[in-house]
């Protein structure tokens, strides 16, 4: 038997590598899919509201299943669950490559959401375990994070050859290969392990949480629509009262799902934070920019992932070589300066205009990348050391739940708000004589603005299209701001509530 700090080998950094790979392949599906928006919304002639569904419907289910996977995990085995996730979600994206309208899209979109809630608490439960020793742990996790910021990389830059070749369907085939390798090596290359001593199955509590993520999302969904207030402010509150019996559920059991006491050590909950608001400012950065990209500077899918190449190339440079910054800086450290130094990125994306707008854009994006690194490997490294290593699970199930929770909040709390500004600043701009559903799409996208310019006659077109175009921008200029906002605040948070803390406890 390992003793706690007993050092890896080689079949652990091997069996590394394939931990890696469902990182790898969430981070190429949903990049590529940021990328393919406009061509797909025109495509199925889907709302503003269906392209925020397909978009994070998939981090919403996995958000809403997290917790339940990381139970499972450890009573079937966390290498079985990551296995059978891997199969269950190459499905999906079969699935999703073959869908008729944009309905069966976000259907697909959730099924793989769920078996996505297997993929990442697993991996990173299965990796605790493989690195024991705190500086190869810390090592790990940076290569770990590299595989995410990889796939960024490569996610858009075949998303748009594919584009241009095969359409967007073929996009969602990206990640077959990467599930094929994962399912082949990973029974040889991973360790198994089970917690034995797991209590029974508490279904209640599954459904309690999953419950309150589904209302919560919903309400905030449909309230970004307008069209109603009522059912969605309902909707919500509805997602707050089953969230508290949640929490007084766990608080009471002796065999808690998520173990919340957690929460009271400051070590714990900066660098939680500190990831949440990060993640939450990239997932809905990245969204809008990729629609800006193609929609207001007219860029084919292929040149806008280039475009964005120069941030996600200095991402993965600085996080390969990132254990050595956390070997000689405090966590908090790491932390407060990614989230300002993020803060200053957004910033730019937030004043990026006129002729200097595509410089400010792909600089602006750089920077919020570089921010992004410190705050990932540092903040999961600092999460998963502040935890006693009986609730390793717990830790890593709140990391988890609160980074998915962060990117799909992001997409719809960001999304709504640019949507709600690009429609009202867009005004009466769709001409009258349009069809209503072909004007609402316009009012809901700028993907489907610039499709229904291209059909209008010539004036009408280009009147259309510069109004939508300007829209955009302001768009992208308000929901950049806050996000700025936020990490600016996060920062401050993060210094004042935890440099003693974290810095004891990661050492």
């Amino acid at each position: 038997m390992r003793t706690p700090r007993s050092r890896a080998g080689r079949r652990e950094w091997a069996g590394l590598a394939v931990l890696a790979l469902p990182v790898l392949m969430l981070s190429i599906n949903n990049s590529a899919l940021h990328l393919v928006l406009p061509t797909l919304s025109a495509d199925l002639a889907a709302t503003g509201p269906q392209l925020l569904w397909i978009v994070d419907v998939h981090g919403f289910t996995t958000a809403a299943l997290l917790i339940t996977m990381g139970s499972l995990g450890d009573r079937i085995g966390h290498r079985r669950l990551l296995l059978t996730g891997t199969a269950v979600f190459g499905a999906a994206t079969l699935l999703a490559a073959f869908a008729p309208n944009a309905e069966v899209l976000i259907l697909t979109r959730a099924l793989s959401g769920a078996a996505g809630a297997t993929l990442m608490p697993t991996s990173l439960a299965l990796l605790r375990m493989m690195f024991q020793a705190p500086e190869q742990r810390a090592a790990a996790i940076s290569w770990w994070v590299t595989g995410f910021i990889t796939g960024n990389v490569l996610g858009p830059v075949a998303g748009g050859l594919l584009m241009e070749l095969a359409g967007w369907r073929s996009v969602f085939l990206l990640g077959v290969p990467v599930l094929a390798l994962l399912l082949v090596t990973g029974p040889f290359l991973l360790p198994e392990q089970r917690d034995r001593s797991s209590g029974r199955p508490d279904f209640t509590s599954s459904l309690l949480s999953a419950a309150a993520v589904v209302l919560f999302v919903y309400g905030l969904k449909e309230l970004s629509t307008g069209a109603q207030r009522l059912v969605p402010a309902l909707a919500i509150l509805g997602g707050l009262v089953v969230g508290y019996a949640f929490v007084r559920r766990q608080r009471r059991s002796p065999q808690p799902m998520l173990d919340l006491s957690l929460l009271r050590d400051r070590a714990f909950t900066a660098p939680l934070l500190a990831v949440t608001l990060m993640v939450f400012t990239t997932a809905g950065t990245t969204l809008l920019l990729a629609q800006h990209l193609q929609g207001v500077l007219g860029l084919p899918p292929l040149q806008a992932a280039i475009w964005l190449l120069p941030s996600t190339v200095a991402g993965i440079a600085l996080t390969a070589t990132s254990s050595m910054f956390t070997r000689r800086f405090r966590p908090t450290v790491l932390l407060t300066a990614g989230l300002a130094i993020a803060a200053v990125g957004a910033g730019l994306l937030a004043v990026a205009d006129g002729p200097t707008a595509p410089a400010l854009l792909v600089l602006g994006m750089i920077v919020l990348r570089i921010g992004a690194v410190p705050v990932m490997t540092a903040g999961t490294s600092a999460i998963i050391d502040a935890a006693p290593a009986e609730r390793a699970g717990s830790a890593t199930a709140f990391k988890e739940t609160c980074g998915e929770l962060g990117i799909a909040l992001g997409v719809t709390v960001l999304g709504s708000v640019g949507t709600a500004v690009y429609r009202g600043a867009l005004g009466d701009a769709v001409p009258s004589a349009v069809g209503s559903e072909a004007a609402e799409a316009a009012r809901g996208g700028i993907g489907a603005a610039v499709e229904l310019a291209a059909r209008l006659p010539r004036a009408e077109g280009l009147e259309l299209l510069d109004r939508a175009r300007e829209a955009w921008t302001e768009a992208l200029h308000v929901s950049t701001a806050i996000g700025a906002a936020l990490l600016v605040g996060a920062a401050f948070l993060v210094w004042r509530a935890a440099p003693r803390k974290v810095a004891e406890t990661s050492r």
